[in-house]
């Protein structure tokens, strides 16, 4: 445990951001915990299909105390679910670190900076940038896609809003947005020798962090991140590398044959296969992949995936050992919890008797 146990909560309140610290781009404790050089860990939030915030909330509680940020997923595959920037306001508000993701399907560079803009004032600290796939991947094939800019030109954009105080069109910002800068890279697709390269080119963007996609093939993993140390960029960048349990065979097969971008070799098929329990083995063959990719030099975390598996994300960051002792920031029930949920509510229902007297007052 640190020595210090209430380092990265403000003592005014767990959703309030953190003290500045000299260096850092943010006040958030992601950034913290990878500056200090503690192994992070961080987990994907399946986003519900609804308008109610206990469904956020009752996602978020398996996390508890196991991750040090949680990627809040905008509309990824371009099917539609409660939105990105309503997540983090949700988590933030329990003090969690969520990690918006920015997708530039949907929105254009005047949404996108004003969703910049309201994330921070929220307490977003942590923004993954990234172009997203194509609408024809969803369910809404018919919808109209933007992509004003990609993920490159998205991460120089909230540079300079971070940097330079101003919009792409040079007006001033009063207060810029303080947050730590993130993107997506994939060693697993060819061509495999621009991986790296490519990886340099987000750096140069102003990615500060990346997190990679699923890695079930380790030595490619490996010869990649040889590859990123070869040129240097090991040392600009924290790597956190994408994790995550397979559920059977036959998802393994599937994901291989319709997720783009996902490399699973026959080895962890055959495996899956040869199993009793192939749910357990996928498992286990998760924690595995953490074990052998926590060695490698230059990886700074993982970033667990599990896909309606969110209940074995403990199970997995625990057994893996990669936190060495160290636990996370968990919330911690308060005594003034129950108060403020019911002068929430007294609240909302006294909004709801005004706008009732409105109407009968209008008429």
């Amino acid at each position: 445990m640190s020595p210090h146990p209430h380092l990265d909560e403000n003592p005014e309140g767990p959703d309030l951001p953190l003290e500045p610290l000299p260096g850092h781009s943010s006040r958030g404790r992601l950034e913290r915990i990878l500056r200090r050089g503690e192994f992070a860990v961080t987990a994907e939030l399946n986003p519900p299909d609804s308008a109610d915030p206990q469904d956020v909330y009752d996602r978020a509680r398996v996390f508890d105390g196991w991750v040090d940020g949680i990627n809040a997923v905008d509309a990824s595959g371009a099917n539609c679910h409660m939105s990105s920037v309503g997540i983090c306001a949700l988590l933030t508000r329990m003090g969690h670190a969520p990690i918006l993701q920015i997708a530039c399907r949907d929105r254009n560079r005047i949404a996108i900076q004003g969703d910049v803009l309201g994330a921070a004032a929220m307490g977003v600290q942590n923004i993954l940038c990234l172009t997203g796939d194509g609408v024809q991947a969803g369910d809404q094939p018919g919808a109209k896609p933007v992509f004003d800019l990609d993920s490159s030109s998205l991460l120089e954009t909230i540079r300079t809003m971070r940097d330079k105080g101003a919009f792409l069109s040079g007006r001033r910002l009063t207060t810029p947005p303080r947050v730590f800068l993130g993107a997506a890279v994939n060693p697993f697709a060819p061509p495999f020798d621009f991986r790296p390269l490519h990886l340099g080119k987000k750096i140069a963007a102003g990615a500060q962090f990346v997190q990679t996609q699923y890695c079930f093939d380790v030595p490619m993993f490996r010869a990649f991140m040889q590859r990123v140390r070869d040129l240097g960029l090991a040392d600009k960048v924290f790597i956190l590398c994408g994790v995550g349990p397979l559920a059977s065979a036959r998802t393994a097969k599937w994901i291989r044959s319709n997720v783009p971008g996902v490399h699973i070799p026959d080895a962890v098929i055959a495996r899956l296969e040869g199993a009793r329990d192939q749910k357990a083995e996928g498992k286990r063959l998760c924690i595995d992949i953490i074990n052998e990719v926590k060695e490698i030099p230059g990886v700074a975390g993982v970033h667990v995936m599990a896909y309606r598996q969110e209940e074995y994300v403990a199970e997995i960051v625990d057994e893996s050992g990669v936190l060495k002792g160290r636990r996370p920031w968990r919330h911690e029930f308060r005594s003034d919890d129950a108060r403020v949920a019911e002068r929430l509510e007294h609240l909302r229902e006294g909004v709801t008797e005004a706008q009732a007297e409105m109407v009968r007052s209008a008429h």
